[in-house]
């Protein structure tokens, strides 16, 4: 037969029976940090102006206010901003002209200072320029640097990668900042040699950009970045100007082809300007020294009694948070946090542990930095050695702001912490939730599953038990009213189901309480729990539906079954005993499957035609049922027609095949053996469709005769029949038979049909029997499948 909890501390209303507005709130953080930034900004951008403003002193002589002017006529006269023009001439610094005597002049024009060749650009490009020299105020290092020109140039002319070469005293280069390129790479690439074929080294020795935009020509001229090199098919290396020799270059590289655009070489040119004052700007990296103030933060973190570490965050060019320094901690952290026995103090944290990247304590932290709230991690198990014996602690992490800073601590759990975490963790995982009432004080005391299993509000507190039923569907509401009654008159504790109506839709509830009594048995108190059971009940109800639907199923099936087995019986009629057929013995056998409900579409032929031959036929329509039966009795009678007046037998089978692909309510296939006899000359001629050959037995050897090309009918507009030809002898046995008779898995069809050839044999002894014995010892005690066998026996003396 074929089928994750986070908590956050209380607010406080400002007045009593008043709620905070939190999206206020939010609001007034968001400004203050806005704020904040706006002021950090401007800070970082006053300090460029001065610097440079201090450059022209230190180079012309003179006072503030006047190098202030001059930066501002110059910024005019370039058509730039005044903070482009203060990083262009912090680009253009150089070693001051020696004034009369050998001494710098003491007041050098304007027109002495350094500078380099202006370069014109678009109104777009001029934006765009100024834009990113107010992104450089916050870039602190050369690898910030790769990153911000990335996320500038990237929507700009489609840049997918950034790097930034500095000269070494050897002459070669060193990687100093990237962008757009793993790590991997960057690492094969940190150091390059002083050798010819180096676009970057190209460019610095002639002072001018190289522009590579013809990959072929390129990847001949130059040694190229990439793995492959077609990785960037155009790339751009500017040696950013100085006033002596070019000691650093900027590559530009991008995964499409095209040339830079003089839009894009202007743009480009426009960059290294700003990025040389960038560059020679940099501060000196801010080393953690030990002040005092440093010292009294770790001192007292050092006094806590609990884990906890002070983080200061770091943030990239973008603004966003990419790592947090470890500016004090207590001696247990390293161990909590996966590295026994170090000191986090004055390390950024992911270096100090890499792994918490990916860890909830991160996404806590940054969450911290961004709202202002509390978080509070799930507990965990932390193994401990105390005495020198291993023990374990649950923990919880917490993260609280402070100031610009985060405060991480560490709370280890008692006893009673953890029994009150077993209970929370065993009512979120039964779905369940405790309550209790005081019914001479009429207090009631829910646990906060509770609330969440209601759909109720915890602010609104917990209703009174004789409430409870209101909470119920109306038709749910009676029983749980009785029952309420007679636990708070009686005692008699109880467990009732109901249903209560939600946002989510309807929840199935279970409430089970007891009583508990005074000296004179009147019930003062009651304990219970509330139980959601609407997964329970849902998967019930689909039990009960998917049972109904099985009988129902299965009626229809057996009465399919009934209907076929009728047919098939007033189809098949099955002779009480051997008939006699054109001098041939011929007995037939149909048994039905007897698992599953229903009938297959095997079917035999055994007739005498007119002119005085045999026809033998087995065939098996693919399938079962009703259908399966039908189409059974079309080809049954429509071969035997044909047969009868006049067709052969490839011809029978071609036909079939036509009426099996046209016909309109069904898309069977099916295989079949036509067998025709002349008694005249004892001459077999047979064709097949697909079907297992029929098995010859003569003088105690049993082989199976060659099968003449056939395919399956049904299968195909453009079929291949061929007839093939045997002689029969006298005391010959020929078995016709379906799949059914050989075909048992596991074993294989092969293995069936060598056990019917060796069972075909060792019956010779048993003289002309029924196919009885034969069955038996062919088929299992539970036929899968329907089996039809024609056993034709030649007799040794003909018949009368």
């Amino acid at each position: 037969m074929c089928h994750a909890r986070r908590v956050s501390e209380p607010v406080t209303p400002a007045e009593p029976g008043g709620a905070p507005d939190l999206a206020e709130l939010a609001r007034i953080v968001a400004r203050q940090r806005a704020e904040m930034d706006r002021l950090r900004d401007q800070a970082a951008t006053s300090a460029v102006v001065e610097r440079a403003k201090g450059a022209v002193m230190a180079l012309t002589g003179c006072s503030a206010d006047a190098a202030g002017e001059r930066l501002l006529q110059r910024a005019k006269a370039g058509r730039h901003t005044l903070l482009e023009e203060c990083w262009i001439t912090l680009g253009n610094l150089g070693p001051a002209p020696p004034g009369p005597g050998g001494t710098a002049a003491a007041d050098t024009p304007d027109t002495e200072l350094p500078l380099l060749e202006e370069v014109s650009a678009p109104d777009d490009v001029a934006a765009a320029l100024g834009r990113l020299a107010q992104a450089l105020v916050r870039v602190t290092t050369p690898q910030d640097l790769a990153r911000c020109l990335l996320e500038h140039l990237a929507p700009d002319m489609g840049a997918d990668a950034v790097l930034i070469y500095a000269r070494r005293l050897d002459g070669g280069l060193e990687l100093i900042g990237h962008a757009g390129i793993d790590d991997g790479l960057a690492a094969q690439w940190c150091r390059v040699p002083p050798l010819s074929g180096i676009a970057a080294l190209d460019a610095l020795r002639a002072r001018e950009p190289r522009w590579l935009e013809d990959l072929p020509s390129d990847v001949r001229q130059y040694l190229l970045i990439g793995d492959p090199p077609e990785r960037w098919r155009s790339r751009a290396w500017l040696p950013v100007p100085a006033a002596g020799a070019a000691e650093v270059c900027i590559g530009v590289l991008r995964g499409r082809a095209g040339v830079f655009t003089p839009r894009d070489r202007a743009h480009l040119r426009g960059i290294t300007r700003l990025c040389a004052g960038r560059l020679r700007a940099f501060d000196a990296p801010v080393e953690r020294s030990p002040d005092a103030a440093t010292d009294a933060v770790q001192a007292l973190f050092e006094a806590l009694p609990v884990a906890a570490m002070l983080l200061t965050p770091l943030r990239a060019a973008s603004g966003e948070t990419e790592d947090f320094r470890v500016e004090a901690a207590t001696a247990q952290v390293g161990d909590l946090l996966g590295r026994p026995g170090e000191k986090p103090a004055g390390r950024r944290l992911l270096e100090f542990r890499s792994a918490l990247s990916a860890q909830p304590l991160w996404r806590g932290c940054l969450h911290v930095l961004a709202t202002g709230e509390h978080y509070e991690g799930e507990p965990f198990a932390h193994e401990e050695v105390v005495a020198g014996v291993p023990e374990l602690f649950t923990y919880t992490v917490r993260v609280a702001p402070l100031g610009d800073s985060l405060v991480v601590s560490w709370i280890r759990h008692g006893s009673s912490d953890r029994q009150e975490q077993r209970l929370a963790d065993l009512q979120r995982l039964g779905s369940l939730g405790w309550a209790s009432w005081n019914l001479s004080g009429r207090e009631a005391s829910w646990s906060t599953q509770v609330f969440a299993l209601l759909g109720r509000d915890p602010a609104r507190g917990p209703v009174g038990l004789t409430e409870v039923p209101e909470l119920a569907l109306p038709e749910d509401a009676p029983a749980l009213t009785r029952a309420v009654g007679e636990l708070v008159a009686e005692g008699r504790a109880f467990d009732v189901p109901f249903r209560i109506r939600t946002g989510g839709g309807i929840r199935h509830l279970r409430l089970a309480a007891e009583a508990v009594t005074d000296m004179h048995g009147r019930p003062v108190e009651v304990h219970g729990f509330v139980q959601d059971m609407t997964a329970r009940r849902r998967a019930e109800l689909a039990l009960v539906e998917s049972e109904r639907a099985i009988l129902t199923q299965h009626d229809v099936l057996q009465a399919e079954r009934t209907l076929a087995s009728r047919l098939q019986h007033a189809l098949l009629p099955l002779a009480n005993r051997p008939v006699h057929l054109a001098g041939l013995r011929v007995e037939v056998a149909y048994l039905p499957a007897q698992s599953g409900v229903h009938v297959g579409g095997d079917w035999f032929s055994a007739i005498e035609l007119p002119e005085g031959d045999a026809l033998l036929v087995v065939g098996d329509v693919a399938g079962h049922g009703v259908d399966a039966v039908a189409t059974m009795a079309q080809l049954r009678f429509t071969a035997k027609g044909m047969v009868i007046t006049g067709s052969s037998l490839t011809g029978a089978l071609a036909r079939l095949n036509t009426l099996l692909l046209h016909s309109r309510d069904t898309h069977a296939t099916a295989t079949m053996v036509l067998a025709r006899y002349s008694p005249r000359h004892r001459r077999l001629v047979w064709a097949q469709a697909g079907h297992p050959p029929p098995l010859l037995l003569r003088d105690g050897e049993a082989r199976y005769l060659q099968r003449p090309r056939g395919m399956l009918i049904g299968a195909t507009a453009t079929p291949v029949f061929e007839e093939a030809e045997c002689r029969l002898e006298p005391g010959d046995r020929l078995i016709l038979f379906t799949d059914g008779l050989v075909e048992h898995p596991p074993e294989s069809i092969d293995r069936g049909m060598e056990r019917l050839a060796e069972a075909v044999a060792a019956s010779q002894a048993e003289g002309p029997v029924s196919l009885g014995p034969l069955l038996a010892r062919m088929l299992p005690d539970e036929r899968r499948d329907d089996v039809c066998v024609v056993d034709v026996r030649v007799p040794v003396v003909p018949q009368e």
